[in-house]
């Protein structure tokens, strides 16, 4: 019988084989990794690759939710404000309007208006963290001057709705620009700084109309109410970032599990593996040994 001139080669083969498979598993037993490099798993490396992005999508998407639910509350805060001092504006004018008072209180009344409209435009230029949140995108610009007028265009961004969109895909309003909160767009039927102003003209002078100041009370109570729906916009935002970002931070540790599972060395097995290498490492150690021992051709039998 001849003997098979690659025997030794394939012997040497194999040992090598399992040499490396010796190594693998040892370095499994050390990291406590299961996959330690991408040849050693490929599919497994592929999976974890997609689950570290998916995670890393999730950790920023949280983290950019911190800071959007900050700009938003402050947004609702200055609202309820306005809403406040709107409040206090329409009892005053409601107590001018009575026929009761004087001029000299009639004129009070004026001057107490225009303090609560310099309140509005304050509240009105409300920035977070150096922005103007009642700018559109021109966060830059400060958007109402000493009068109420909004002074940012359009074209500057001042019409801009701002949205985040959640993992899901899910678009959430993040602002209100103040020339829809405070103006209506241009509409002066609930426009704040209008009704504002109209109202201290109306008890600015030596006489009162009161059919005119009454209008314009009415229409400062419809302003009130449309900055109150404007509020409830933010409200839900507010509401729809903080699910979405729990949301996002539950599959985030959902996903870091999956990765660890996928990832983790199975210690029982890994030891099963590691010892059968080792059993046979050694035993084609001693057959190359042997068969070294003596000349290849002691070795051939004809």
């Amino acid at each position: 019988m001849r003997v098979d001139p690659s025997y030794i080669n394939n012997l040497v083969s194999a040992l090598d084989t399992a040499q490396g498979n010796e190594q693998q598993f040892s370095s499994e037993l050390s990291s406590g990794v299961s996959v330690t490099s991408l040849s050693s798993n490929p599919v497994a490396a592929g999976e974890n690759v997609l689950l570290l992005n998916q995670i890393q999508q999730d950790d920023s998407y949280s983290s950019t939710t911190s800071q959007v639910t900050g700009q938003l509350q402050v947004a609702d805060s200055a609202l309820g404000s306005v809403v406040t001092q709107l409040t206090q504006a329409i009892s005053l004018a409601t107590s001018a309007n009575n026929g009761t008072m004087n001029t000299s209180e009639v004129n009070s009344v004026g001057s107490q208006l225009q303090g609560i409209l310099g309140e509005v435009i304050q509240m009105a230029n409300t920035s977070y963290q150096g922005q103007f949140i009642f700018a559109g995108t021109a966060t830059s610009t400060q958007p109402f001057d000493s009068s109420g007028n909004y002074t940012v265009t359009a074209a500057e961004g001042g019409q801009t709705v701002n949205f985040l969109t959640t993992p899901s895909n899910q678009k959430i309003q993040l602002n209100v620009p103040g020339s829809q909160i405070f103006t209506g767009n241009g509409n002066s039927s609930v426009s704040v700084m209008g009704a504002l102003n109209a109202l201290i003209t109306d008890y600015s002078g030596a006489t009162v109309d009161e059919a005119q100041a009454a209008a314009d009370t009415s229409t400062l109570n419809s302003a009130l109410n449309f900055v109150s729906e404007q509020r409830v916009t933010i409200d839900n935002s507010i509401n729809q970032v903080s699910a979405s970002s729990t949301a996002a931070t539950s599959e985030a540790l959902q996903l870091t599990s999956a990765q660890t599972n996928l990832m983790q060395a199975d210690v029982g097995q890994v030891s099963t593996q590691l010892s059968t290498a080792e059993t046979q490492a050694t035993a084609l150690e001693d057959t190359i040994a042997q068969l070294g021992s003596g000349s290849l051709f002691d070795k051939l039998q004809y």
